[in-house]
C-alpha cells in the first residue's frame, strides 16, 4: 500500500487533525513545501471543503477508463511535487469530452511536463470532474507578519487578478465573519444574482470560509492556501482547484502578558505613588528640568525623586545619585538622559524593582541603533520592567495631575484617552485638546514601542472609569493579532478609534499565491479593524474630532437618520456625507411628511432632507427639531444651518439647545450633530452648541456626519443597535 493510500484509509476513520497531520509530516519528510493535488483533496475532505470527484491515473488507458466512469467533460492535470504551477508547465487540459480525448490529453500532459522540467518526479495525472456554471470566487489564506493567519474571499478566476476585489478576516473566522465577507467585496451584488442569474449559496460559501480558516489555525505550517476558483451555485459551492504551500520555518513568539498582569502593571505606571526623574536638572532648557517642572507645576501629589550624580537638591527636592539610594519604593522612572547611558541605569531600576520606565531619549531603533534598543528590551524583560518608548514625549494622566513629559503641563480633565506613535502627532493632540477645551484622561507617547504598545493601553483604559473613549495613532502594529483580540473586547464597552498612518504604503510581502499577492497591507488593517469593532479615522483631524464628539452623542436606538436644513445645497452635501459614512437616510412616512409640512413654507421641501428654506424665523427651526426628536421612528438628527438675518447664528444655537433640553427633561435623547454655514459669527454658535453637548462644525458638512457615522459604527459593533 502506498503512503497516499494509507492516508486515504486513515481519512475514513481518523479525526481530521490526525489525517492532515500525517499528510503534512509526509510532505516535510519528503523535503517538499507544497502539497500535491491528491494530497490537497484529502485535506479538503478532512475539513469538509467540497471538491469535485477525482482520481489519479498512471496510463493513458486508465485515464480513458476513469474519465468515462466519472462522466464527461473532465479536467486533467499533472500530479508532480516538482511542478507547482501546472498551467504554466502545460500540465492542464480542460474540457476533455470523450475517451479518445482523455488518452490524447494524458500523453500531451506528460510530454509537456517532461519538456518543462526533465527531472520532475511524475506521480501521474489527475482526472477531475469538470464544474460548470455558477459564480467563480476565490477563498484562501495568507500569513501576515503582524496579524498572523488571515482568511480571504473575493471574485475568482481572471477577475481576482484584474479587480483585486478581496476582503480579509482573522482566522479562525466565525460564521458571522464569513457572511460579512460575502458582503464586503465591491461585487457583492453578483453573488445575489444579476440579469436573471441564480444567486450563490451563501451558507455553503460561508461554511467553506469557516472551515478553511479553522484548517490554517490548526496547522500554522500552512503558509498559503488557495481555492481558486470555487464555483458557487444556488445549490452549493465546490473548490475546483486546491493549492497548499507550507512553511516550516520557526516563527519567533512575542511575549504576551495576561490581562490581569497588564492591569496591575499599568495601574502602577499611570497612577504612580512615586516617580524618579533620571537626569533631573535645575538648568532651564534641559529635558530633565522640563519634566521636573511639569510634575511640580502640574500638581502631582505623589513623591518625586530627582536623580543626578552630583546634585544634592533640585527644585527644592532632595536629589539622589542613583535610584538605589532612594528610600522606599518607586513606581516609575522617567529617563531624561542620553541613549548611551540608558541601559546601565535601567539595570539599577531593575534592581530597585521599579515597575515602569518612561524612556524619553531618542537614538535607538529610529536612529539605526537596533542593537541598543534590543539591549534595553532584554534588560526590561529580565527585571520585569515595562518600557514606554523609547523616543517619546512622555505621558499625561490628568486624573492624577500627572504630567510626566517635557511638553507643557495639561490640566483640562476629561474622558478621552489619546496616544500616538509620533511625537509630532502627540503635540498636535495636545494643541487640539487645549484649543477646543476637550478634556482628556490621558495623552501617551509610544514611540518605538520597545515594549508597551497600543494593546497595553487599551487594556488599562478598558477598566479605567475616567476614560470613556480611546483614540490611538499608529504607524504599525507589532502584534496586530494581539491588538485585534484586545480591541474586540474593549470596543464592546468603549469606542476605540484608530488612525493608521501609511494607508498608501506598499502591501504585505509578495507571496506566490493569488491570495498572497492580493494581500495589500492596508486592506488587511481595514478589514481586521472592522472585525474588531474599531472605528478607523482617515485623518488626524477625524481622529481628534471623533475623540471629542463621539462621547457627546447618546447611543442611537435605530438606523433612521433625518436631515433638517435651511439650505438646499447643504442638504445635498449632508446627504452625500450620510452615504459616505454608512448612515441610512430615513424614508419619510406620509403622516410624518404631512406633520413637517405644517411648519415649513409651501415652497420648502419635506421628505428627507427637510428643507425649511433660509427665510424662516427661529420658531421654524424649533418646531421641526422638536418634531424630529418627538417621533420614535426618527433615531438621529443632522441639522444644516444657513446664516440669515432672520435667524442669526447665536439665536439658532440657543434655540437648538433650548429644544434639546426641553426634550431631555421628558426623557427623550437622540444623537444630534450640526453643520453651520455662514460668516464668522457661526464660530461662536458652534462653540456654544459644543459646550452644551451638541457636536457642531462651522464650514463643514463632512465632519459632523463623520462623527455621527463613527457613533453608529461603534454602536453596531457593540451590538447596541
Amino acid at each position: 500500500m502506498t503512503q497516499l493510500a494509507k492516508v486515504e484509509s486513515n481519512a475514513v476513520s481518523g479525526d481530521r487533525k490526525t489525517v492532515v497531520r500525517s499528510i503534512i509530516d509526509k510532505v516535510k519528510a519528503d523535503g517538499r513545501d507544497a502539497l500535491t493535488a491528491p494530497e490537497g483533496k484529502l485535506v479538503c475532505d478532512a475539513y469538509g471543503i467540497p471538491v469535485p470527484k477525482e482520481g489519479v491515473v498512471t496510463s493513458a488507458a486508465d485515464a480513458a477508463k476513469l474519465a468515462s466512469s466519472m462522466g464527461f467533460p473532465v479536467v486533467m492535470k499533472i500530479v508532480s511535487p516538482d511542478i507547482l504551477h501546472k498551467t504554466e508547465a502545460g500540465g492542464v487540459v480542460v474540457g476533455v469530452s470523450d475517451a479518445d480525448a482523455a488518452r490524447a490529453a494524458y500523453d500531451k500532459i506528460l510530454s509537456n511536463a517532461k519538456a518543462y522540467k526533465a527531472n520532475a518526479k511524475i506521480d501521474g495525472v489527475q482526472i477531475q470532474q469538470m464544474l460548470t456554471g455558477g459564480q467563480e470566487v476565490i477563498i484562501g489564506t495568507v500569513t501576515d507578519t503582524s496579524f498572523g493567519k488571515l482568511v480571504a474571499f473575493g471574485l475568482g478566476g481572471v477577475l481576482v487578478e484584474v479587480l483585486k476585489d478581496i476582503t480579509f478576516r482573522l482566522a479562525p473566522a466565525t460564521k458571522a465573519d464569513a457572511l460579512s465577507m460575502l458582503d464586503g467585496i465591491k461585487a457583492a451584488e453578483m453573488l445575489k444574482g444579476v440579469r436573471g442569474g441564480d444567486p450563490a449559496d451563501r451558507d455553503a460559501l460561508a461554511d467553506i470560509i469557516v472551515n478553511v480558516s479553522q484548517l490554517v489555525s490548526d496547522f500554522p505550517e500552512i503558509g498559503e492556501l488557495d481555492l481558486n476558483p470555487v464555483f458557487a451555485t444556488k445549490k452549493g459551492a465546490t473548490a475546483a482547484d486546491v493549492r497548499i504551500v507550507l512553511d516550516f520555518t520557526a516563527k519567533p513568539q512575542r511575549r504576551r502578558y495576561t490581562q490581569e498582569e497588564i492591569v496591575q502593571q499599568m495601574n502602577r505606571i499611570m497612577k504612580p505613588k512615586s516617580i524618579a526623574v533620571i537626569g533631573a536638572s535645575a538648568e532651564k532648557g534641559k529635558i530633565g528640568n522640563s519634566v521636573m517642572r511639569n510634575l511640580i507645576d502640574g500638581g502631582y501629589k505623589g513623591k518625586i525623586y530627582p536623580i543626578h550624580p552630583k546634585a544634592d537638591e533640585i527644585m527644592g527636592l532632595k536629589a539622589y545619585k542613583s535610584v538605589k539610594d532612594v528610600p522606599g519604593d518607586i513606581d516609575i522612572a522617567v529617563f531624561a538622559i542620553p541613549a548611551n547611558f540608558v541601559a546601565k541605569v535601567l539595570v539599577e531600576c531593575g534592581e530597585k524593582k521599579i515597575t515602569g520606565a518612561v524612556l524619553i531619549p531618542s537614538g535607538f531603533a529610529e536612529a539605526d541603533n537596533a542593537e541598543g534598543q534590543r539591549e534595553v528590551q532584554e534588560i526590561g524583560a529580565k527585571y520585569g520592567i515595562r518600557l514606554m518608548g523609547p523616543n517619546i514625549y512622555g505621558f499625561y494622566y490628568t486624573w492624577e495631575n500627572l504630567c510626566a513629559t517635557f511638553c507643557t503641563a495639561f490640566d483640562v480633565r476629561g474622558h478621552a484617552a489619546l496616544s500616538s506613535q509620533s511625537g509630532g502627532i502627540g503635540m498636535a493632540i495636545i494643541g487640539f485638546s487645549r484649543s477646543t477645551k476637550m478634556g482628556v484622561s490621558a495623552i501617551v507617547g509610544l514611540g518605538n514601542k520597545a515594549d508597551l504598545d497600543e494593546s497595553d493601553l487599551l487594556t488599562f483604559f478598558e477598566q479605567d472609569d475616567n476614560t470613556h473613549i480611546i483614540a490611538q495613532h499608529c504607524e504599525d502594529l507589532k502584534d496586530g493579532r494581539g491588538f485585534a483580540e484586545v480591541a474586540k473586547r474593549v470596543s464592546k464597552k468603549k469606542p476605540v478609534v484608530v488612525l493608521k498612518a501609511g494607508r498608501t504604503a506598499a502591501g504585505a510581502k509578495a507571496a506566490s499565491s493569488h491570495t498572497g499577492a492580493l494581500a495589500g497591507n492596508d486592506r488587511i488593517y481595514e478589514d481586521v479593524f472592522a472585525q474588531a469593532g474599531v472605528i478607523r479615522a482617515r485623518s488626524l483631524r477625524e481622529m481628534l474630532d471623533f475623540a471629542r464628539g463621539v462621547p457627546k452623542l447618546p447611543t442611537p436606538k435605530g438606523e433612521n437618520v433625518l436631515i433638517i436644513t435651511g439650505a438646499g445645497g447643504s442638504g445635498v452635501l449632508l446627504s452625500d456625507a450620510c452615504i459616505d459614512n454608512g448612515l441610512k437616510l430615513m424614508t419619510m412616512p406620509p403622516d410624518l411628511d404631512a406633520a413637517f409640512r405644517k411648519f415649513i413654507p409651501p415652497f420648502g421641501a419635506s421628505g428627507n432632507p427637510v428643507d425649511i428654506t433660509g427665510g424662516e424665523p427661529p420658531v421654524t427651526y424649533q418646531n421641526t427639531i422638536r418634531l424630529g426628536l418627538s417621533d420614535d421612528r426618527i433615531h438621529a438628527l443632522i441639522l444644516g444651518y444657513w446664516h440669515t438675518i432672520i435667524t442669526p447664528p447665536m439665536v439658532f444655537a440657543r434655540n437648538v439647545v433650548e429644544v434639546v433640553e426641553e426634550m431631555k427633561a421628558k426623557g427623550i435623547e437622540k444623537p444630534i450633530v450640526v453643520s453651520l454655514a455662514g460668516d464668522v459669527e457661526v464660530e461662536e454658535a458652534d462653540e456654544y452648541l459644543y459646550a452644551h453637548g451638541i457636536p457642531a462644525y462651522s464650514y463643514s458638512t463632512e465632519l459632523p456626519v463623520a462623527v455621527l457615522g463613527a457613533k453608529y459604527k461603534w454602536a453596531r459593533g457593540a451590538g447596541l443597535i
